[in-house]
């Protein structure tokens, strides 16, 4: 089907048709040089108008010869008017803005119109749309952007590079899913993730949560993530370069060069990261045994967790033409190292020498148009299909202690490990060879303006493959194989009613998962010789879910939001065929877990008096689970194992609130601060219990002081402060009123902070930041004993090239 949809779209667009219409295009900013979203552009004395985008750029096309005058208008600014002799032809003519500040302010209330982050939190769905154009000039991961969200947690078990794992709402792992512009990033692989992906790629982060749209179709049980890459096609190169503690380098270059004629556009995008990720750590599991097997705790500097990160993109094709939007053809590619400290948990034995290597190559297409056959009917495709590997090196038979030396048994001598390798299981080489294939179809229709159909298909699929160099040749040849194949479709109706008081988004999806694992064993034939023979185990489930999301603006700056949602979460490939590398085993019998998730909320603003600005949101949430996927619920016995299983840990309730405050004053001043608190139970053998291991207080707040004009005119000084409040959470299950020994297991109540400072030179083309991570260095952990980077400095280079 896919195969035919997308040569339909290669055929019947053969004729790629050149642009010849002359357009005029631009940016619209303040003084100080701050790009102004929505603003108005209009050719007097026409029917030319535009809005400016999310980066204050405009562009009208279908421009005729003449001479004209160009007025632009924003709220709070002097409107302005430019006088342009347009000569027409296939060129185009730039003209640029700069406006200045209306100083007679109103007294009182006033509502500016809606940009498009406000009609998005608008819309009913528990929504927030991140901006990262601030955050892609400082030394900021993505992750760190994310985990200032509201009702955001990331959980990362140490630097850069290591497992990350995200929670909305208190639903984790692979109850959230992780898009890149509607693809699940799983089929990226490891080398492509949100550690590595730099802000400066990135347009925006769509965060859903417990309801998520038919557009976004998958099995999210918990929320979902969209990354939405850079789309536009002007002309722009974007180089970063950053270097800080823990010999971190991290290096990023995006750029973009469309042909203004005949609209072929050039993509590209790359980056670089590396880190020793050398720093300190200390604590129960941090201890050197000497003779007589007598533990010192120590204070070690982790020695074996290198991380190194490469990859890239690449799509060439047309933007901006008749016969479509956008249509580009691409590659990307990624390769990742990472050295492996220690297992699941930090425990008194650290590794040495054990590694994990990836890579990926993978082909993407991109085809988008509005109004693809008459007025209201939009296409969107977005499809990828590659190679992805990864391979485990863990060939090491000594033991070590956490100064990095080798370790000794009660009588002083130096021993190795009987199994031969660093991790329990013997010496080992394991590779697993993916073949993957993601394609997401989206047509809609806007019966009328008020009126909106929608249908959506995904589809992903994994070929498996594992075998290891350090087996025989015997053993290779009968290696099993992993497959999953996973098809889910949405319909979606939306309405606008009540002159836009009203919006009402309703859907169904239809899950259908099929996975197979093939395994050679010996059997006897009728004559009683062996032969082999191939053991399958398979699994072929469908389900059905539905749900709504509804808004209503009680007043034009007073909206009520709710949403409602049954959702299902099929259990991913770690899940069910395990994971060598990240120290999980297989589990084929593991059920799907299923939620019926509601939210409601509010969003009060954004109210203006006079230079003051403010946005207040606030939801209420539950989530009633069954079947939930999970680590077992753990005991003090097991606390120190390598190996974890993913289960079924049982029914349970997730129910919460999450408020959020954001407040600026004279766009100079920014404050937001956002809180989460939750509980999260599961029936556990009749009794119902708190999830361990999971926290559920939340506090996040940020500052911001803009300077203009400080030692350069038009330049700008930004001053940055970020708090992170983490409540205090147990990784054992309550063990009534018997406690004794419970501290051992706690997680004690944490605060980081950072601070950083940018200065944007004049016309913003240059950016020097420095950032200052945890800077009180206090310990921090989002699992228990896996601790995280104490202080760091990181000093960042961020230079645009504009309109080369």
């Amino acid at each position: 089907m896919y195969r035919i949809l997308v040569l339909f779209v290669l055929v019947s667009f053969n004729a790629m048709g050149q642009s010849t219409d002359g357009s005029l295009y631009g940016a619209v900013t303040t003084y100080s040089g701050e790009p102004l979203p929505w603003a108005t552009v209009v050719i007097e004395g026409t029917r030319h108008g535009v809005q400016t985008d999310e980066a204050g750029r405009y562009r009208i096309k279908g421009v005729s010869k003449g001479k004209y005058r160009v007025t632009v208008s924003y709220i709070g600014f002097k409107t302005l008017t430019k006088a342009v002799d347009f000569k027409g032809g296939q060129g185009g003519v730039k003209l640029d803005f700069s406006l200045t500040e209306n100083t007679q302010d109103l007294d009182e209330v006033t509502v500016n119109g809606k940009t498009k982050k406000t009609q998005q939190e608008t819309k009913g769905f528990a929504v927030n749309a991140v901006q990262t154009k601030e955050a892609s000039l400082r030394n900021i991961q993505t992750n760190e952007l994310l985990n200032t969200t509201v009702g955001v947690k990331i959980r990362q078990n140490g630097g850069l590079g290591s497992n990350v794992e995200y929670s909305l709402n208190g639903l984790s792992g692979s109850a959230v899913r992780i898009f890149i512009d509607g693809i699940p990033i799983s089929m990226y692989g490891s080398s492509f993730n949100l550690n590595s992906i730099p802000p400066s790629m990135i347009k925006q982060i769509e965060v859903y949560k417990g309801v998520v749209p038919g557009h976004l179709a998958d099995d999210a049980l918990g929320g979902a993530i969209n990354i939405q890459l850079h789309q536009e096609a002007k002309n722009t190169l974007n180089a970063s370069l950053s270097y800080g503690s823990f010999n971190t380098l991290q290096t990023s270059l995006n750029g973009v060069y469309r042909f203004e004629n005949s609209g072929f556009t050039v993509k590209a995008s790359a980056f670089h990261n590396y880190s020793d990720n050398d720093y300190k750590v200390s604590g129960r599991s941090v201890v050197v045994t000497g003779i007589g097997g007598v533990q010192t705790p120590i204070t070690a500097r982790r020695f074996n967790d290198a991380y190194r990160s490469t990859g890239g993109m690449v799509q060439m094709g047309f933007t901006d033409v008749k016969w479509a939007d956008q249509f580009l053809l691409g590659f990307t590619g990624s390769d990742d190292y990472k050295e492996v400290q220690h297992g699941a948990f930090m425990t008194i034995m650290p590794y040495k020498d054990r590694f994990m290597e990836s890579d990926a190559q993978l082909i993407n297409l991109t085809y988008q148009k509005k109004n693809l056959f008459f007025k209201g009917l939009d296409l969107n495709i977005n499809g990828l299909y590659g190679n992805r590997d990864r391979q485990v090196n863990d060939t090491l038979a000594w033991a070590y202690s956490w100064n990095g030396q080798r370790a000794i048994d009660f009588r002083g001598n130096e021993y190795q490990y009987s199994w031969g390798s660093q991790q329990e299981g013997g010496p080992t080489l394991a590779k697993i060879d993916r073949k993957v294939a993601s394609i997401r179809t989206g047509l809609s229709y806007a019966i009328h303006k008020n009126h909106k159909v929608l249908v959506n298909h995904v589809y992903s699929g994994i070929d498996r493959e594992d075998s290891d160099a350090l087996r025989s040749v015997l053993e290779n040849t009968f290696m099993g194989t992993r497959d999953l194949h996973k098809n889910i479709y949405s319909l979606t109706y939306e309405l606008n009613a009540l002159e836009d008081r009203l919006k009402a988004n309703l859907f169904g999806k239809y899950y259908h998962q099929k996975t197979v694992s093939t395994d050679p064993a010996i059997a006897s034939d009728p004559e009683g010789n062996d032969v082999v023979v191939d053991e399958t185990v398979a699994s072929d489930k469908a389900y059905e879910g539905y749900g709504f999301a509804l808004s209503y603006a009680l007043l034009p700056n007073i909206t009520l939001l709710t949403s409602a949602e049954k959702a299902v979460r099929l259990p991913n490939e770690t899940e069910v065929f395990g994971n060598d590398g990240d120290n999980v085993v297989a589990n084929p019998s593991i059920n799907p877990e299923i939620s019926n998730n509601y939210n409601l909320g509010f969003r009060l603003g954004t109210f203006r008096v006079k230079k003051h600005a403010f946005t207040l949101t606030t939801n209420l949430f539950a989530r009633n689970i069954k079947d939930r996927i999970g680590l077992p619920l753990e005991t003090s016995l097991n606390v120190n194992e390598d190996l974890i299983l993913y289960v079924n840990q049982g029914s349970g309730t997730s129910k919460g609130v999450e408020a959020q405050l954001e407040y600026t004053y004279n766009d100079n001043f920014g404050l937001n601060f956002n809180v989460s608190r939750f509980d999260l139970n599961i029936e556990n053998r009749g009794m119902e219990i708190d999830v361990p291991n999971t926290p559920f207080l939340t506090m996040n707040g940020s500052l911001r002081y803009s300077f203009r004009d400080l030692i350069q005119k038009k330049s700008r000084l930004n001053l940055f402060y970020t708090m992170y409040f983490t409540g205090e959470f147990s990784y054992l299950v309550a063990q009534g009123s018997n406690t004794v020994g419970d501290d051992f297991f706690k997680v004690p109540e944490q605060l980081a902070q950072d601070f950083g400072l940018s200065y944007a030179f004049p016309n913003n083309n240059f950016v020097l930041s420095f950032d200052i991570k945890n800077m009180f260095d206090r310990p921090v952990y989002d699992n228990l004993s896996v601790q995280k980077p104490g202080r760091a400095f990181y000093l960042k280079l961020n230079y645009v090239f504009n309109n080369f």
